[in-house]
């Protein structure tokens, strides 16, 4: 089969962790590809068999397999297999079969270990890929963690070692289990450490130690553990919070089994993380159309098993980012391949993992520096029309203020892009301060996404040097107000639909948002999220820790005050809003939320006073 070589770089480049190799390493990774295809139900990888290449999915869709047969995962193109067979022993463990016909590129075993060692990120996101991949099931799949005991997903009797047992007879055993990990236990029963695959190729074979080393030298010592009562989003929240990739969990002293990051998203491909793959492997717009159906219901489940704001603000996002990807993805399969590289961004609250349901569409391209408009203008047009207007079939709504890649205005190359920045930065007029609540807020969707990310920095850094700008921006931010009278009465505007109501996103998270973007720019935080930033910023010495407290709270309150409300409406088959009718919550909530808008009201005072622009 001949492909170009510049289209296989160029289809690397657009994924993770190969965008983050250097251009030469890429290049050659690109001319070593071996290219294979295979139709639906094909077998690519027999269990326990020798394993040569690390498969990339260039189109179409795999699916793999535990050892006893059952489903493991399901990977859309753009996704990897076969590292973990290639890095433990070189034999599969994990067998792969073809669910629709699928071009592979096959990266050979001796580069992708050669590149792991002289490339740390590359090799880092090997290491740690399953935490990556657990993030996302946080924000994909969280719709009943919080209710799972964690024994339900304990598979197997742990596997018990003492210390002296040798590194050699521990790896042939956790070889010959199927499993990522052995307990440590003296002769009484008590937990000394672990010792994980990772462990062995870490600690034993890249030091070149004897096979006779007893796991005792080697193990991590003092493993994090969880009683059987807790439950599995508390486990995994252990896990991102420290790093680890398997926990063990136990009754009194007694070791039940140990949960790994495997088991997490196991769990969780069950649920509303299939329907992001679905996404990502629909072939028409009129299939991503009639899977944007099904956003209320996924959306009225995370509310309802009480997932925290940030939880269902990322789980739209990641949903609403998909459709922008897979829609760009349709639009190269009809227009061909882009002339020039590309990065599709979005913009506002998208970009900051806090899309909920009821919301429009912002998004901008950032093209090449040798993009010419005669030669490429065309293709560019009806690319981005293509994927604004799929966008609207699946309910995501067009922006009335035509901030969309679809108006030539935000089409600009990469130096375009940072000109205009410095513009609106250093001339802050009006529509720049209106601008930077949306465009200051940006991710990469599909295409050279490093770009969004330069882009990213060059903001952190221009912005936080620029004290002017800062407290025009900062004088912006007091323009939407809370809606509290002089004794904390709640002022209300006049709902043709709900009688007398407050919106909750003109007058509560969004006036919290602006202030929080604020002293991000001013700290040079490169977090879009404002609970990440609110975390960035309380590292600083701007805040005081109780504010800082105060300030996540108050977000958390109003964003899932703003859910509840649009889940109700869903419920009774009304079209969701932003309104509130404060006389429809209890007095306990009514008192919070006058203590939330209390909380923004003073924040903004602040705000007023923090930033000058003589500093």
């Amino acid at each position: 089969m001949s492909i170009e070589l510049p289209d296989i770089e160029r289809a690397l480049a657009e994924h993770e962790p190969f965008s983050w190799l250097p251009a030469d390493a890429l290049s050659d990774m690109a001319r070593s590809i071996e290219v294979s295809y295979k139709q639906a139900g094909e077998d690519v990888l027999v269990l326990d068999e020798p394993i040569h290449h690390l498969h990339f999915i260039r189109s179409g869709e795999v699916e793999l397999f535990r050892r006893d047969g059952s489903l493991y995962n399901r990977l859309p193109a753009g996704h990897v297999f076969g590292q973990m067979g290639l890095l433990m022993k070189g034999k599969v463990r994990f067998p792969a079969t073809t669910r629709k016909d699928s071009l592979f590129y096959l990266i050979p075993s001796e580069l992708f270990i050669d590149y792991c060692e002289k490339y740390s990120e590359f090799g880092d996101f090997f290491e740690v890929n399953e935490h990556s991949i657990l993030e996302q099931a946080t924000q994909v799949g969280t719709d009943d963690m919080t209710t799972v005991p964690v024994t339900e997903v304990i598979k197997a009797e742990p596997l018990l070692i003492t210390p002296d047992t040798t590194v050699a007879e521990c790896a042939m055993r956790i070889s010959d289990n199927y499993i990522a990990a052995a307990l440590v236990q003296d002769d009484q029963g008590n937990l000394l450490g672990i010792v994980t695959d990772s462990d062995l190729r870490a600690r034993v074979i890249a030091k070149s130690l004897p096979y006779d080393t007893p796991v005792g030298e080697i193990m991590s010592t003092e493993p994090l553990v969880m009683d059987d009562h807790a439950y599995l989003h508390e486990v995994m929240l252990v896990m991102l919070r420290n790093n680890t990739h398997h926990v063990p969990i136990v009754d009194d002293n007694r070791v039940l089994g140990i949960v790994s990051l495997l088991d997490v998203v196991a769990h969780e491909s069950q649920n509303s993380l299939l329907l992001v793959r679905s996404i990502l492997s629909s072939e028409s717009v009129d299939a991503l159309a009639q899977l944007s159906e099904q956003l209320p219901a996924v959306y009225e489940r995370l509310v309802n098993e009480h997932a925290t704001s940030h939880m269902i603000g990322s789980a739209m996002s990641v949903i609403g980012a998909s459709f922008m990807q897979q829609m760009a993805k349709l639009a190269e399969e009809e227009l061909g391949p882009p002339p020039v590289p590309y990065c599709l961004i979005a913009l506002g609250s998208l970009a900051r993992d806090e899309q909920l349901l009821v919301t429009d569409q912002d998004n901008a391209l950032i093209l090449s520096d040798d993009y010419d408009e005669a030669a490429h203008g065309n293709y560019f047009e009806q690319f981005s029309k293509m994927v604004c207007e799929g966008l609207d079939r699946c309910g995501y709504p067009l922006c009335e203020g035509l901030i969309m890649a679809s108006n030539p205005k935000w089409r600009m190359r990469r130096s375009e892009w940072r000109a205009q920045f410095t513009n609106w930065i250093e001339k802050p007029e009006p529509e720049a301060l209106l601008n930077a609540c949306i465009f200051f807020d940006l991710v990469a969707v599909h295409g050279t996404k490093i770009w969004a990310k330069e882009l990213q920095k060059f903001i952190s850094t221009k912005a936080k040097n620029s004290k002017p700008f800062l407290a025009l921006l900062a004088r912006n931010a007091l323009k939407r107000t809370p809606p509290l009278g002089v004794f904390k009465n709640f002022v209300l505007e006049e709902d043709g639909r709900q009688g007398k109501s407050l919106n909750i996103k003109r007058r509560g998270t969004a006036p919290l948002t602006d202030i929080i973007r604020v002293h991000a720019l001013a700290t040079g935080s490169m977090s879009q999220n404002s609970f990440e930033r609110l975390e960035d910023i309380s590292k600083t010495k701007l805040l005081p820790q109780e504010k800082y407290d105060e300030l996540t709270n108050a977000l958390e309150l109003l964003y899932s005050l703003r859910a509840h409300q649009q889940m109700l409406a869903i419920r009774d088959k009304r079209e969701p809003n932003n309104n509130i009718a404060p006389d429809t919550l209890s007095f306990t909530r009514q008192r919070s939320l006058k203590e939330a808008f209390n909380v923004v009201a003073q924040a903004q005072r602040f705000l007023k006073y923090r930033y000058t622009a003589n500093g």
